[in-house]
């Protein structure tokens, strides 16, 4: 295991390898947990100020892929307003500490971003709670596997539609009039939009979308010097996967098909996220960046 996120070693071997003991939670799961609890960078994630006085809004900050986010954004120096269901809250309650430890101030907004007043409103609670914002990492979705579409319900599908999609348009548009030039939104689609699995219907084709429409969005405000970029991650150890998002008998082998033998971890898509959300990445909008253990794109 890494000291920290930067240490050279065999990428194949950093993280767990192996299988993961079966287990199954109700949706939406509490990460701390999970068994092996994933690696968000808790320990390993070290910053550097590359993100020093930002202020930034990450959904589904609680667990997962959204917490690897929070943890490295305040770490980079950014004040973070996290999003979460009610349910999650002893693990957003970590997060805030870890938010905290790392002098940085935490705001935590729980709320379901299927219910449009929330999600218009969360904008704003941020944004006041902040001081302004000028980051947004939208993370959070639902995935639900079922195997036949003949059970596959009309209110399942809207209910994905509601959270991984409309959110996503109904935050970003309360969103843009809020943000100065200079400003980073950063979606979340999935290798699920390239190779769809015939269990996840429903979700992969919401990743489809969420790609289409964030590259749309990056072309209409490029202008406004506002930046939006897509991360598109893999097979990744979650509380999502064992809430439902995978069938159960496919737990213990979950990332093992990829080239690298094995699911990552949340902690290696941070550097993602805060390479989008700095200036670094400046010129780069418009772009999908994979993070799939060899499972590439396209």
């Amino acid at each position: 295991m890494a000291n920290h996120q930067t240490t050279f070693q065999d990428p194949t071997t950093q993280y767990h390898t192996g299988d993961f003991p079966k287990q199954k939670q109700p949706a939406p799961g509490v990460q701390s947990k999970m068994t092996p609890v994933p690696d968000c960078g808790e320990k390993t994630y070290k910053g550097s100020g590359r993100l020093s006085g930002r202020k930034a809004l990450v959904t589904g900050g609680d667990s997962g892929i959204g917490r690897a986010a929070a943890i490295a954004y305040a770490r980079e120096g950014a004040d973070v307003a996290i999003n979460y269901l009610p349910a999650e809250e002893e693990d957003a309650q970590q997060v805030k500490q870890l938010i905290e430890e790392a002098g940085r101030k935490a705001v935590l907004i729980p709320g379901d971003l299927s219910d449009e007043s929330f999600a218009r409103s969360l904008v704003h609670t941020a944004h006041d709670a902040l001081g302004g914002l000028d980051t947004l990492a939208l993370v959070a979705g639902k995935q639900t596997e079922v195997e036949n579409i003949a059970n596959l319900t009309t209110e399942q599908f809207k209910e994905t539609y509601a959270v991984n999609v409309l959110a996503l348009f109904w935050i970003t548009q309360e969103a843009i009039p809020l943000l100065p030039a200079g400003s980073s939104i950063v979606t979340t689609s999935s290798i699920q939009a390239y190779q769809p699995s015939p269990h996840l219907l429903d979700y992969a084709s919401t990743k489809a979308a969420i790609l289409n429409y964030s590259r749309g969005l990056a072309k209409q405000v490029a202008e406004k010097g506002i930046r939006v970029n897509v991360v598109a991650p893999g097979p990744i150890w979650t509380a999502l996967q064992i809430s439902g998002g995978q069938p159960q008998e496919k737990i213990p082998q979950f990332g093992q098909q990829t080239p690298m033998k094995r699911a990552g971890q949340p902690a290696e898509l941070a550097a993602v996220y805060v390479y989008l959300a700095s200036q670094e990445s400046s010129y780069v909008t418009a772009e999908v960046h994979g993070v799939c253990g060899g499972e590439h794109l396209g």
